[in-house]
């Protein structure tokens, strides 16, 4: 089976050669197969986030590779880099984000659209989406009269509309309280292997992270098996 994401020796510090140099990763190696639904644990500041974002190209390392569907991302123009995140790469962040004067669907829908989709099959795609976690009567509401969990679902399936063939969640449902928390998770899953793609969800919850199908440890800038 393939890797869909491989990292290899992800070194990152901030301030680099300043006396106040914070090393941030060292020397991280991460392989994620097609399908699988891996967990990153760690406390906050740990660099998780920093992980996540080089992984999905918003970020680059000081040194180290970033293989993307077998494509080495770095040193690409960003350009390249911006067509690869945006057809393969899916994001979902613990807050929402989602665009406020726009419906549930079309929320889903405008993502699509910049990606060349037509409108009808914009929308099909989203209704769909929005369907399978059992939102399909809440298409045409605004993100305000959504409530939390519903806001996050919806940004579940916008992360999704463009079929990505990875999906980076950070900390995705560290902002619900814990019943609505593993709902939400549910639905996430359920999305995540109803389409078969590959994640990296960070999580400081332990017993999310244990329904995964394998669980990583970033510790003083290393990663390591939990």
């Amino acid at each position: 089976m393939s890797d869909v994401l491989s990292l290899s020796k992800i070194s990152k510090a901030y301030n680099a050669g300043l006396p106040t140099e914070v090393t941030v990763l060292s020397n991280v190696d991460l392989s994620v197969k097609a399908g699988e639904v891996v967990g990153l644990v760690a406390p906050s500041g740990a660099g998780k986030s920093t992980l996540l974002h080089i992984a999905g190209l918003l970020d680059t390392p000081d040194s180290g590779s970033v293989m993307i569907s077998g494509q080495d991302q770095i040193g690409k123009s960003d350009r390249r880099r911006t067509t690869t995140r945006r057809q393969d790469v899916g994001f979902i962040y613990q807050f929402h984000h989602l665009l406020q004067e726009f419906t549930a669907e079309e929320n889903v829908v405008l993502p699509q659209l910049a990606n060349g989709v037509s409108k009808v099959d914009a929308c099909a795609r989203a209704r769909d989406l929005l369907g399978k976690i059992g939102l399909d009567h809440r298409i045409s509401h605004r993100p305000a009269e959504l409530s939390g969990g519903e806001q996050q679902r919806v940004a579940f399936c916008r992360a999704l509309a463009n079929a990505p063939k990875l999906l980076l969640a950070d900390e995705p449902t560290g902002n619900l309280d814990p019943a609505t928390s593993d709902t939400v998770f549910d639905a996430l899953m359920e999305l995540v292997r109803g389409t078969g793609l590959s994640a990296v969800i960070a999580t400081h919850n332990l017993e999310l992270a244990q329904r995964m199908d394998r669980v990583v440890r970033l510790e003083n800038g290393s990663l390591v098996d939990a």
